[in-house]
């Protein structure tokens, strides 16, 4: 076998669950909005999706919902949109958005979306950039934030409201809803008779941080992959319950969705504010999520916990020590770990899974359940999380529970998913394995050399998912996918021999020190999240001598340490600012190969990051250059106030 770190195409990894045997009705597809009419003579009267904190509160079967997509794909024709035409969508989750995204690609027409939160520069350029004919939006409010009104309404075909308020040239929903109604009745054939595989389904747009946003052309082709492939990952049956809290119109939630709709799932809209009510209300057996909502769990759960009695605290604290240790022991003995053990090594490991086994397996009929009941409903069974790594504790405590996080990676430009941990082979740590027929190298920064398993390169990728090439951008298109189809993600990571991918970090976000060291600031922050101080932090330091941090620290916390303290404002206090860099710097010491550069010389204490204040995406990412230049005096100062009295 060659050590080099590079995956072939390749059939997946376990075989077809038996729901995927009876979704063979897919690979003959050549449209995702074809799924709908099968879906209703297989689930007529499950209920396909339910708004749970939308306006109107709407739920809708199988039936109704392809009845509503055809509707909708007539009302469009009737306003004169013709296959190949693009319409802007600016909305958050609703089956409102749903209907109107599949009665356009009924059409053969093309959406450009994004969410009601960007700025209306941003949403302007889209309109423009995209050539759109028509635009849809949430509510009068998002229309009123548009500039350019007056010029959008000469030359649109049509503007429409997702709410049923009729307010100036607005088509209200229901109006909109109507003109469908007659042509429907009549049976009227929609003139998209020539669905091609290749053709168009969407148009998404990157965040736009560093720079214009790019326009990233999705085919129905690259959506159809993942509709098919994650069925090795997850196989929930009809009337499977799913919670849905990311942004629809984001490549991750949605292709997700598509997929989960194509098992006949009952999928249920929430927004983050009511996810922890909603969560065990729905019982999910299924959700898409990314780091951020795990951890607001685990820090959720040990707050509450400290509101306990103190024998409850420690028996609570000691029987999760003792599942995590069985776990990570019994994980080493799969080899379900980055680095494979030796059977010697083995032993004692085996030693500490047969003692502890007794109070893990007490702990799992008595206690755990409760927990999770409170903590995510109890049912959930293939809880998928995308969006970024997931931090070692809040994975390993997950585990400790029986909750088996499947941790997945991709980008906007692979529609997204290219890899996704299987519950049968779930290496801590990585994001997975690739799906079917991807490949994946690891190479030197010329990109002319394959590199070793376990040495870290730039991560290239290629496969049926792989976007063509952005949207009127020939350059960028060319910077970062080869004449024979390889995607430069723009990550860093590298390979283990099972096909277990690791992310290290972002090119783009690699901090070189003025000494000429790289820093990889995503692993490092990771492992200072574990510290229960610490909500939010981003590492700094470009052309710099040494690292500094900008810390969100959790002030409850704070408060109950420094009870004597003067909290009024954090960044004067010396002792606060000692006791976090001291734990930061400690935790930096304690990870496995550190260096001595990767040392903080002082912190911060800044605002929360959010996405109201425009420092995180939709996905609950951090915006690191928005929040460099947020703080970049605080920045400065920290240096010039305390290089000279701390090296």
């Amino acid at each position: 076998m060659s050590d080099l770190a590079y995956w072939p195409s390749s059939k997946p990894l376990s075989k077809k669950d038996k729901f995927a045997k009876n979704r063979d009705y897919i690979e003959n597809l050549n449209h995702i909005d074809q799924i709908w009419e099968s879906l209703k003579f297989k689930c007529g009267d499950t209920l396909a999706v339910c708004d749970l904190r939308g306006k109107y509160k709407e739920k809708i079967t199988y039936s109704e919902l392809a009845d509503l997509i055809a509707k909708v794909s007539f009302a469009f024709r009737n306003y004169g949109l013709l296959k190949g035409d693009v319409v802007t969508v600016i909305s958050e989750n609703s089956p409102r958005w749903l209907v109107a995204d599949q009665g356009l690609m009924r059409l053969g027409a093309i959406n450009a979306v994004r969410g009601i939160n960007s700025p209306s520069v941003e949403l302007d350029y889209i309109i423009k950039h995209s050539n759109s004919v028509g635009l849809i939006v949430q509510s009068k409010e998002v229309w009123l934030n548009l500039n350019n009104k007056e010029e959008l309404k000469k030359r649109l075909k049509f503007i429409i409201n997702l709410e049923d308020e009729q307010f100036e040239s607005l088509i209200s929903w229901s109006q909109f809803i109507n003109a469908g109604e007659k042509e429907n009745s009549q049976n009227t054939v929609i003139e998209n008779s020539n669905p091609k595989i290749d053709d168009v389904a969407t148009i998404l747009y990157t965040s736009g941080t560093t720079g214009k946003p790019k326009g990233v052309p999705l085919t129905h082709a690259n959506f159809l992959h993942q509709i098919i492939n994650l069925a090795y990952i997850a196989d929930p049956e009809p009337g499977t319950s799913v919670l849905s809290v990311l942004p629809i119109w984001h490549s991750y939630e949605r292709s997700a969705e598509y997929f989960f709709f194509s098992c006949g799932c009952s999928q249920y809209y929430t927004i983050p504010k009511f996810l922890k009510d909603d969560i065990t209300q729905i019982k999910p057996v299924v959700m898409a999520t990314v780091p951020r909502l795990w951890e607001a769990i685990h820090d959720g759960f040990f707050q509450a916990l400290k509101k306990m009695p103190s024998k409850k605290q420690k028996l609570i604290k000691f029987l999760i020590k003792n599942s995590s240790v069985f776990k990570r022991s019994l994980r080493k003995i799969r080899n379900f770990d980055i680095n494979q053990i030796t059977f010697k090594s083995k032993i004692p490991l085996l030693a500490s899974v047969i003692s502890r086994y007794p109070l893990h397996k007490l702990s799992t009929i008595v206690v755990w359940p409760n927990i999770l009941r409170q903590l995510c409903g109890e049912k959930l069974k293939f809880p998928i999380n995308g969006g970024g790594a997931l931090p070692e504790h809040v994975d390993l405590f997950f585990e400790s529970l029986g909750v088996d996080v499947l941790v997945g990676y991709g980008l906007t430009e692979t529609s997204p998913v290219l890899t996704c941990r299987r519950r049968e082979l779930n290496v801590r740590g990585s994001s997975g394995q690739p799906l079917a027929f991807t490949e994946i190298k690891i190479v030197n920064d010329d990109k002319k050399k394959i590199l070793k398993f376990r040495e870290v390169g730039k991560i290239l990728v290629k496969g049926p998912q792989v976007m063509k090439g952005y949207l009127n951008n020939e350059l960028a298109t060319k910077e970062v996918l080869s004449k024979d189809g390889w995607f430069d993600t723009g990550d860093l990571g590298f390979l283990i021999p099972n096909g277990s991918l690791f992310i290290t970090g972002r090119s783009k976000d690699t901090i070189v020190l003025s000494s000429g060291e790289n820093i990889e600031p995503n692993p490092l922050e990771t492992e200072i999240l574990s510290s229960e101080f610490i909500n939010q932090i981003q590492l700094v330091g470009q052309d710099k001598k040494c690292l500094t941090a900008l810390v969100v620290p959790n002030v409850e916390l704070v408060k109950n340490k420094f009870v004597e303290e003067d909290l009024s404002e954090l960044n004067l206090n010396k002792n606060i600012g000692t006791f976090f860099k001291s734990q930061i710097n400690n935790l930096l010491k304690s990870r496995l190969g550190a260096r001595s550069e990767e040392q903080i010389l002082d912190c911060y204490f800044a605002d929360a990051f959010t996405l109201e204040n425009g420092l995180l995406t939709q996905t609950l990412k951090q915006k690191r250059k928005e929040i460099e230049k947020k703080y970049s005096l605080q920045i400065e100062n920290m240096y010039e106030n305390k290089f000279s009295k701390e090296i």
